[in-house]
């Protein structure tokens, strides 16, 4: 998968052990509920998910002192993205998103970078193959954040990104379909490696999926 290979790098020691949480872990697996799966069947961007997802490798940005995203990368091209507040335990879960991979695009140039950040990233929609998606914060400049990453081979990366997110309603529900556009920034062998990379999302409750391994 593009977003595996973007993000490996040679083995490392590694102290610090990756993070779990509702039973989600590296090297686990999870299930999702058949019917969470389809009443989005048709309303989403994305389409077949697996019911069945096996945990390839977890990201985890720290927000703030209160705030982390916990990401927990799968087999499907997607990942689990958990948003904690205030600690790091099952009780301080704030919000648990689904998200799939979209499309990955690299960015050539210092030039072409800089323009992305400066003008292209932020915009009031975003038109996604004919479905709107309205700017959903109140910035005019990407927020910028940095993603640790373990991978199974006890390998860690880091990640520089800069994010808008837009969201648009899905029909005859109150859910809204969330598109992450992300411009992301990794130095390998002193030379950056950038590209632009977008996905879309869906809220899960805690009854749309269950640790299985």
């Amino acid at each position: 998968f593009d977003w595996l290979k973007k993000k490996m790098q040679p083995p490392s020691v590694q102290a610090e052990p990756a993070p779990e949480i509702l039973g989600l872990r590296l090297g686990g697996g999870f299930e999702l509920d058949a019917l969470k799966l389809s009443l989005l069947e048709g309303q989403v961007t994305f389409e077949g998910a697996a019911g069945t997802q096996f945990i390839q490798a977890v990201g985890r940005i720290i927000l703030d002192e209160s705030h982390q995203l916990l990401r927990f990368y799968t087999d499907d091209d997607g990942f689990v993205q958990v948003l904690l507040d205030g600690g790091t335990s099952d009780d301080c879960v704030a919000e648990v998103k689904l998200w799939y991979f979209y499309q990955t695009r690299p960015v050539d140039g210092d030039a072409a970078w800089n323009r992305l950040l400066d003008r292209e990233l932020v915009q009031p929609e975003w038109d996604l193959d004919g479905q709107i998606f309205t700017k959903a914060w109140d910035n005019t400049r990407p927020v910028a954040m940095t993603e640790t990453t373990w991978l199974n081979d006890d390998s860690r990366s880091e990640t520089d990104q800069f994010v808008m997110i837009y969201e648009r309603p899905l029909a005859d529900t109150d859910d809204v379909e969330v598109l992450m556009v992300a411009a992301e920034e990794k130095i390998l062998h002193q030379r950056a490696e950038r590209s632009l990379i977008l996905s879309t999302g869906v809220d899960l409750s805690p009854t749309d999926f269950k640790f299985i391994s």
